[in-house]
């Protein structure tokens, strides 16, 4: 008999059992994964809301930090609130001391809604204190898109105005790029240049309308400038508002905010607001606003002077870090000096009534005439 050969496997049976036991690890894989990521779903409400005082927080902190980089420190509303009765009483009494001068007044501090007012909505004439909100109208339409920085504007003979500046003294087609007319338009006060932006903007009527949407009751302009006859017209309270709200973020993204308070602190002439301020603290000097700086105080500030009117307005940042805004207006006989001394007498009550003694009266240097 032959001896009996044992059965061999064949290589299906071979290659069955390991191939079952991979799909069986395979198999509980998958379902200890889904087990898994349920449970840790469930339980990420509970580890994200920290309701185990003790345990750290599984979650990062970014939140937290970009919320409070979003609230930072207030910008403040143009809100009346309290009044600065005393205020308001000195410059009603500075201002009877002169019977044939009409005289506005206004001051609101954004942060806490203080303010001080004399006639604050008394049509005046604007002079070039009126620039103030054109430039506003301007850099919305910058904002909007439908105009660019570097834009020509084109002086032609209606647009070109005499007084102050120098743009009108170019030939006729010359061009200049928007973002020079609105900076001589503050910086020098150029009647040219604020003309070529006001007909940029679309003419004296449609910013007229544009004027009135913000709020700006009082400001119209009806004539070119220089407008020695003083028909432009705005109040002090207009003009307060015009400033703020750049500043309070109602009106401009930040960029085109910072380009307002860029052009805003070019301004050359600080002999009105800026003065005043000093003199309130004890100072008297040629060169207010670097004085100022020594107080903790810096002024933006837009004049407008056509001898029978006289008017400031501009942005106070207080030494407490808060912020206001203050506006006075004088109408009376041609290039009288009492017009320009209330304006300056007005300012110097907000810088004692805001900002008290300074340095303890110190003067801030010798005017010079």
């Amino acid at each position: 008999m032959s001896a009996s050969r044992p059965n061999r496997p064949s290589s299906g049976s071979a290659w069955g059992g390991p191939l079952r036991l991979v799909l069986r690890l395979l198999v509980m894989g998958i379902g200890l994964g889904v087990i898994a990521g349920t449970t840790l779903k469930l339980l990420a409400p509970r580890l994200g809301s920290g309701g185990n005082n003790d345990a750290p927080r599984l979650l990062p902190q970014a939140a937290p930090s970009l919320q409070q980089l979003r609230s930072g420190l207030s910008l403040g509303r143009f809100e009346q609130r309290v009044e600065l009765t005393e205020l308001s009483r000195k410059w009603a009494q500075l201002a009877a001391q002169h019977r044939d001068l009409q005289a506005s007044g206004f001051l609101l501090v954004l942060d806490d809604g203080r303010f001080a007012q004399l006639q604050p909505e008394k049509p005046l004439p604007a002079a070039s204190s009126i620039k103030t909100p054109v430039l506003l109208a301007a850099l919305e339409e910058l904002d909007a898109g439908r105009l660019k920085w570097n834009d020509p504007l084109v002086l032609t003979k209606e647009v070109a105005g005499g007084g102050a500046g120098w743009m009108a003294s170019r030939p006729l087609g010359t061009r200049f790029p928007f973002w020079e007319a609105a900076t001589e338009m503050i910086r020098v006060s150029d009647n040219s240049a604020t003309n070529l932006l006001i007909k940029r903007l679309g003419g004296r009527s449609r910013l007229n309308t544009r004027f009135q949407a913000m709020g700006l009751s009082a400001t119209v302009i009806r004539n070119w400038l220089p407008d020695l006859d003083g028909t432009n017209t705005t109040s002090s309270r207009d003009l307060a508002r015009a400033i703020a709200l750049v500043d309070t973020g109602e009106k401009l993204s930040p960029r085109a905010r910072d380009l307002f308070r860029e052009v805003m602190g070019k301004s050359r002439t600080n002999t009105l607001l800026p003065l005043g301020l000093l003199m309130g603290l004890g100072g008297d000097s040629a060169d207010p606003d670097s004085d100022l700086l020594a107080y903790g105080v810096t002024v933006l500030n837009k004049t407008g002077d056509i001898g029978i009117a006289y008017a400031d307005g501009g942005l106070i940042e207080l030494p407490n870090g808060q912020r206001a805004v203050a506006a006075f207006m004088v109408r009376g006989p041609f290039n009288d000096q009492r017009s320009t001394d209330l304006i300056r007498a007005m300012a110097a009550e907000v810088s004692r009534t805001l900002i008290g003694n300074g340095r303890g009266g110190q003067a801030g240097g010798t005017r010079q005439n």
